[in-house]
């Protein structure tokens, strides 16, 4: 029997109105279509907050609806009178190929691009192998934390390395820029591994990095429990092409065989991607951002935003994202945490990184974000004839300078805004304070730390933002340096069609890490689209 499913947009409510009152409305714009709603079941698909009037804020939604029959005759320009659409949910599409896989396929990295791309394989009967350099997320969890109370990194586990990637110490937030059909599929994916399902539903969905840490682990007891090998503290050091096609990994654990590779290395893996660059993969450098992490008082972004509806129980902390492009250079805030903090999250001894979590409550008192400053690739010297190496060093030298200006121990240099804006240094927080490895921050000169045209970049955006967001650019609001793994600083070309690294057949680049996404979800979308890559090509091993 045919089943009949549609998208009804456009419903817009007060904060105030119960999900029963945003169905009723998109059931009368179904009958105004001339669709009888009396077989057809309704549920909220996406909720969205409306902040243009402060003075009246609302959700606006979209409603599916679906059934078990066929409808009939529709009137199509009804239909896009009151924004309704047919609309069929996004799965993975698999089309097997016919050669044999004489080992097993290997992912490398357990992000958000390896898990999904080992998951659909474990799926589909390839027993994937799946390594990391870093620990399983309850070792990592207590690594992270030595290295927040102590100032003992752990180089392998920390915030970048690790099961579950970078995102699972941030606010694991799903807000992605890329329109592919199968988001939503990870959205659903999730859940039934444990997040919230309230991530269906809005508009900004976020699981929390305390959520996160347990759907990730019951990821990896899925693909384990498919026939899949999970393997921690297992670094890759080497690719060997074998005669019959099939590759030797060499790691940190010994050799490994497989029968093809999937490289989903995250943006941190510097050691790696230099191999590689040694090894003539075809790689690009790409254009980045740096810049701080900014906090304010939570309930001063409510205010800023919501108006006399900030605190309304139906909003929850408010979210901003900013951006001007008409100055020398584009800015623009990413990685906003509401209620969240600021984390520590260097990979490299004797170099500071920061980045920004929450937890799924986000109830901590300050709300932070990155504010960075585009970085082009003429921006980059080249390091051993590569231009790519000279982004890395872009970033690592930026890093090394905020460790120095600390005083060491991975203490983060901070300014006020009052101070930064006005080209002095050492006044201490009031208002906002901050949130970094619990105070463990000092006073400090931004300009020993950047390049001049980012520390006026940041001063223009800085009073860009204050224009378009009330208080943005207040004198008791705190910076803390430096954030500088917005994405990977290279790209690892592949083949658009077969996904595959240039000239490196059996070899396929993926995720953020491989310069392919910006995210967890499209991370996932590409780890997704990776291993049906594969699984087009290769079958299983008998």
């Amino acid at each position: 029997m045919s089943k009949t499913t549609f998208l009804i947009g456009g419903v817009r409510v007060s904060v105030d109105s119960p999900e029963e009152a945003i169905l009723s409305r998109a059931k009368e714009k179904m009958k105004r279509a001339g669709i009888s709603t009396s077989t057809l079941h309704f549920r909220l698909y996406k909720k969205s907050i409306d902040a243009r009037r402060r003075d009246d804020v609302r959700f606006e939604c979209t409603v599916l609806a679906e059934g078990d029959r066929p409808l009939g005759k529709i009137d199509a320009v009804r239909l896009l009178r009151e924004d309704i659409r047919p609309f069929e949910e996004a799965k993975p599409q698999i089309e097997r190929g016919t050669t044999r896989l004489e080992a097993p396929p290997m992912v490398v990295g357990m992000g958000p691009a390896g898990l999904f791309s080992a998951l659909l394989l474990a799926r589909n009967g390839y027993a994937p192998i799946l390594i990391d350099r870093g620990a399983s997320v309850e070792e990592r969890v207590a690594d992270v934390e030595k290295f927040r109370r102590d100032g003992i990194l752990d180089t392998d586990s920390n915030v970048q390395f690790g099961a579950g990637g970078a995102g699972t110490f941030s606010d694991g937030k799903l807000i992605t820029r890329v329109n592919d059909p199968l988001c939503h599929y990870i959205l659903n994916t999730l859940v039934a591994f444990g997040a919230p399902e309230e991530i269906l539903v809005k508009a900004k969905p976020h699981i929390g990095t305390d959520i996160l840490r347990n759907v990730v682990s019951n990821i990896l007891c899925e693909i384990e429990r498919l026939g899949g090998q999970v393997i921690y503290h297992c670094k890759m050091t080497a690719i060997e092409h074998l005669s019959d096609q099939t590759l030797r990994i060499t790691t940190t654990k010994g050799d490994l065989h497989c029968g093809a590779l999937i490289l989903a290395l995250g943006h941190s893996a510097r050691d790696t991607y230099r191999y590689l660059i040694e090894q003539q993969y075809a790689i690009e450098p790409k254009p980045i951002s740096v810049g701080v992490r900014v906090e304010h008082l939570q309930s001063q972004i409510d205010q800023a935003l919501y108006g006399k509806f900030a605190g309304h129980p139906n909003l929850g902390p408010a979210e901003y994202a900013l951006s001007d492009t008409k100055g020398a250079r584009g800015v623009y805030t990413f990685c906003m945490c509401p209620g969240g903090e600021v984390v520590a999250a260097a990979s490299e001894e004797g170099h500071l990184v920061v980045n920004g979590m929450s937890c799924h409550a986000r109830n901590n008192p300050n709300a932070n974000a990155a504010v960075a400053v585009s970085i082009g690739c003429n921006d980059y010297e080249s390091i051993d004839g590569s231009l790519a190496l000279g982004a890395i060093q872009f970033q690592r030298t930026i890093e090394r300078a905020a460790f120095v200006e600390g005083g060491g121990n991975y203490v983060a240099p901070i300014m006020t805004m009052g101070d930064f804006l006005n080209d002095r240094a050492g006044s201490s927080p009031t208002d906002v304070l901050p949130s970094y490895r619990s105070g463990m921050v000092c006073e400090a000169d931004f300009g020993r730390i950047f390049p001049k045209f980012v520390t006026d970049s940041l001063k223009y955006g800085f009073g860009s933002f204050g224009k378009k967001l009330r208080g943005y650019d207040s004198p008791t609001a705190v910076l803390t340096a430096a954030e500088t793994r917005t994405s990977a600083p290279l790209r690892i070309l592949r083949n658009k069609e077969t996904y595959t690294a240039l000239g490196r057949e059996r070899v396929y680049p993926c995720g953020e890490g491989a310069g392919y996404a910006g995210g967890i979800t499209s991370a996932a979308v590409d780890g997704l689209r990776v291993a049906m890559a594969l699984i087009s090509v290769f079958a299983p091993q008998k």
